[in-house]
């Protein structure tokens, strides 16, 4: 019997949560994860500017959300690829993974090749693609006219920005998607865009010329995992069908499912982020044609901050069991 063949969209930890929980069930699914190549933010950011390199960070967290860890010394790979120095001069901060990926990049000469090497180090079940691999910037539009350029700008604004809404996201210079993860989509049976921030990791692959043609073509049900929590400067006072209607107009079609979590939320963490003005992502109205899904989906494990990373992480997550178990039903 022919397997399914799921495809996630996205990049950072929401993709890496759902691979981590899809990787069930590869007896049944092909697994395949097309990923951002937006990120200029934090070790990524650095190592992007001084190699010239395409950013890595966002294929990392695909790579060992995939990797096989049936033994200690699988699983002790993975945990090297994800490990972040937090001394050294120069070297706190960055993640060896990113480094080996840089260094991989440098020997083969393309990052494609360094993703496919390190995919076979890492003994991956299933496939890691970059969306594109023209070298580009996100830019984001916002209702007051004001415009920033770069992922990590759009992802960490200042205060102000949390008072006017983007209105159009676009890369300059403009990228065409690659012929492999074009091809990817048009063989998908389910894609899932999300969890992960909706302009920086979600969108930041449908702004890239033949994405949004590929999912509107496909034959593939489409589903989007929305995030737990609002994003200050991002997705302020966005509700699910606001996040649905937003993705709509960038992929030429609506979603057919939406999965919200309806778990109330740790009182401890929710107070960390009203203090950044961000909160619980609410259902709203329903104004999209798409089915909302309210279920379950929220991580009981605290998430542990790694010392050296100096970017902003989401306290609070998906549960990866719960969100495959539902997507699985789903396809």
């Amino acid at each position: 019997m022919d397997k399914k063949k799921v495809v996630v969209i996205g990049g950072g930890t929401g993709t890496h949560t759902v691979l981590r929980g899809l990787k069930h069930y590869q007896a049944q699914i092909d697994i395949s994860a097309v990923v951002t190549m937006a990120d200029s933010g934090g070790s990524t950011g650095r190592l992007r500017d001084e190699f010239g390199y395409l950013p890595v960070g966002d294929v990392r967290m695909a790579l060992t959300a995939l990797a096989s860890d049936i033994d200690k010394n699988e699983e002790l790979m993975r945990e090297l690829f994800l490990y972040r120095f937090n001394k050294g001069e120069g070297l706190s901060g960055h993640n060896f993974g990113n480094l080996l990926l840089v260094a991989l990049t440098d020997i083969l000469g393309s990052e494609d090749l360094a993703i496919k090497a390190a995919g076979k180090i890492l003994r991956i079940e299933g496939k890691v693609e970059p969306v594109t691999i023209a070298k580009a910037d996100l830019v984001a539009k916002y209702e007051d006219g004001v415009e920033l350029v770069g992922e990590h700008a759009i992802d960490e604004p200042d205060a102000s920005r949390a008072e006017s809404r983007i209105i159009e996201l676009s890369l300059s210079p403009r990228a065409k998607i690659t012929d492999s993860a074009s091809q990817t989509l048009a063989k998908a049976d389910l894609i899932v865009l999300g969890p992960g921030d909706l302009y920086t990791s979600v969108l930041a692959n449908c702004v890239v010329d033949g994405v949004s043609e590929a999912i509107r073509d496909a034959k593939a049900k489409v589903v989007y995992v929305c995030n737990l929590m609002t994003k200050l400067g991002q997705t302020d006072r966005m509700t699910a069908d606001d996040h649905v209607v937003e993705i709509s107009k960038y992929i030429g079609r609506c979603p057919d499912f939406t999965l919200v979590n309806c778990t109330a939320l740790p009182e401890d963490l929710l107070k960390k982020y009203r203090e950044d003005s961000e909160f619980p992502v609410k259902l709203g109205e329903n104004k999209a044609d798409c089915k909302l899904i309210q279920l379950d989906l929220l991580a009981t494990e605290s998430v542990q901050t790694t010392k050296g990373d100096l970017l902003k992480r989401s306290l609070i997550r998906h549960d990866p069991d719960k969100l495959a178990k539902k997507l699985m039903e789903i396809l």
